[in-house]
């Protein structure tokens, strides 16, 4: 399954989903209509330039936590609405920490329809803790190293697939971090947790992926 493209510092390590275009249309349109409920040209002239420019970290975050192409375009589609619809709430500054607050909640609203019960188990962050014998355990260092396996092009796949394995609420860090670029205080804004949570969170999620890159490199 195709990985879709992605925006901030990390733009161009994945290959683009040629399907974004063709969404990102469909989202305009959607939108175009929606607008006439909008008071004026001007607050609509607003949502375009502050909102629809990150259509695409839209669909990469809801890619990344869904997994699946077709519910990641209803997501980020269902997002992009909402947004639209509550406008009047953003106050001003990058949209983009807005939208994405938006694109997770529609994804954990999506999750609650779409998931058998069984997967509904509250996250506890304590139980997720891996041990990571043979690891560094440096967050830093651990990043360091998945860096330096992005710049090889083999590598991509695995840390592609690494970072799919990882549990929604680590994934979501790393992505929101490593791949948009975003400050703690904005992903602590985002994921509604405080900023020492983002770090552990972050921290341990760079482990975890060294693990299973390590796990997988030992099994090629």
């Amino acid at each position: 399954m195709p990985y879709p493209c992605i925006t901030g510092r990390a733009s161009g390590i994945f290959p683009a989903d040629s399907g974004n275009k063709t969404w990102g249309k469909t989202v305009s349109r959607l939108t175009t209509t929606e607008s006439l409920k909008l008071d004026g040209q001007d607050k609509i002239k607003r949502f375009e330039d502050a909102v629809m420019v990150h259509l695409d970290a839209a669909y990469n975050l809801a890619r990344w936590l869904a997994r699946d192409d077709d519910a990641a375009r209803d997501i980020a589609q269902e997002a992009c609405l909402r947004a639209l619809r509550f406008f009047d709430t953003f106050r001003g500054g990058n949209a983009r920490p807005w939208l994405l607050a938006i694109v997770r909640n529609s994804y954990y609203t999506w999750l609650e329809k779409n998931r058998p019960e069984a997967e509904h188990v509250p996250f506890e962050d304590d139980l997720h803790t891996e041990t990571t014998d043979g690891a560094d355990g440096g967050g830093r260092n651990c990043f360091d190293s998945i860096e330096r396996m992005l710049q090889q092009e083999d590598s991509r796949r695995i840390v592609n697939r690494a970072l799919d394995q990882l549990p929604p609420e680590f994934r979501e860090i790393i992505v929101l971090r490593e791949l948009e670029d975003m400050s703690y205080k904005e992903i602590a804004a985002i994921a509604n947790i405080p900023i020492g949570t983002v770090m552990s969170r972050l921290s341990r999620a760079r482990r975890m992926m060294l693990v299973r890159l390590r796990q997988d490199d030992a099994e090629s």
